[in-house]
């Protein structure tokens, strides 16, 4: 399946009032920092992943272990970047959050580390990322910041350079629209290593 832009978008663009904690699947995509091929290379139109790309791999698959409200389909790692279908099924959309976290007395939720939030209202993640101290649990952006944190925190242990980004400062997600749009990026993830260098992401 050829690159779609009505599907496989690279702009970071979220549907306005959009509730991304309901129900429903999600394609989403990570691209690393500088697009730096981190996670192994392609042989033969097959990815072969290295330690950090399984890293990523086990990360994604513990997050369906931990999160008892998302359910995870199709996945690819590439070279410099990761594919996914992800469905969240459980999903309230309210603190607490996943850990249990209560609001303090301003009404305001800390982050996974407990770090209140800064004077401006706000959060910075292990990505330098900030987000609203009210993010709403078991949400997509909940999953893929504590993705992104925790594939952040193993790589740099291995690669023996803590607090060095991984991955780009967002994420790029497609809400998946029926089950014809579900079959389509199925295969577009499944044949990526295929078409790899004639990906937007490919860099020699």
């Amino acid at each position: 399946m050829p690159y779609n832009p009505e599907i496989h978008h690279r702009r970071s663009i979220r549907l306005r009032n959009y509730n991304y904690s309901q129900n429903g699947a999600y394609f989403v995509t990570l691209i690393t920092k500088n697009r730096e091929n981190l996670f192994g290379e392609i042989k033969n139109g097959e990815m072969i992943l290295n330690d950090i790309g399984r890293v990523v791999e086990d990360e994604w698959l513990m997050s369906q272990k931990i999160r008892k409200e998302i359910e995870l389909d199709e996945y690819c790692i590439m070279p410099n970047h990761f594919h996914a279908i992800v469905s969240i099924v459980g999903a309230n959309g309210v603190c607490p959050d996943s850990e249990g976290v209560c609001p303090d007395s301003e009404g305001v939720c800390p982050d996974s580390e407990g770090v209140c939030p800064d004077s401006e209202g706000v959060c910075p993640d292990s990505e330098g990322e900030c987000h609203s101290p009210l993010r709403k649990s078991k949400s997509l952006s909940s999953l893929m910041a504590g993705f992104k944190s925790s594939v952040t925190k193993r790589i740099n242990i291995v690669r023996d350079m803590n607090g060095l980004p991984v991955w780009q400062r967002n994420y790029y997600e497609h809400i998946v629209r029926n089950e014809s749009d579900l079959r389509n990026i199925r295969q577009y993830i499944i044949q990526n290593p295929l078409n790899w260098e004639n990906d937007d992401e490919f860099m020699s």
